[in-house]
């Protein structure tokens, strides 16, 4: 399979008001949520396509209530450069994972402020 870098390129735009920018979001949603069985077969994950589809929806959720269209255009960016890097398989099987590690590992959420981390020995 050859793959081009161009594949699933997309112009970077700033979204016009905000009904623009629901659009652009519920697009980006769906093509995450779409993509789901192709990427559990791509990485060979141990999990079922619900499970990945529910963390897609976590972290779509977790932006919910940003109030700024610059912002809502920067996570959009952010968004499909990732969805690029998934389904052009330029990612690893762990970049994939770390999605899931806060959810498997209860040790792996970060620290509740500096010193506790500083004397977990985490950076």
């Amino acid at each position: 399979m050859v793959i081009h870098a161009t594949y699933l390129a997309q112009r970077t735009r700033q979204s016009v008001n905000w009904g623009d920018a629901r659009k652009r979001v519920l697009k980006s949603y769906r093509e995450w949520i779409r993509a789901a069985p192709e990427i559990q077969s791509m990485y060979s994950l141990n999990m079922p396509v619900s499970a990945l589809r529910t963390k897609m929806r976590q972290e779509f959720e977790r932006h919910r209530y940003v109030e700024k269209l610059p912002v809502v255009d920067m996570l959009l960016f952010q968004s499909h450069a990732e969805f690029q890097e998934t389904l052009n398989y330029w990612k690893q099987l762990t970049h994939v994972l770390k999605y899931f590690r806060a959810d498997e590992d209860p040790n792996a959420r970060l620290p509740t402020n500096f010193m506790h981390g500083f004397l977990e020995g985490r950076n």
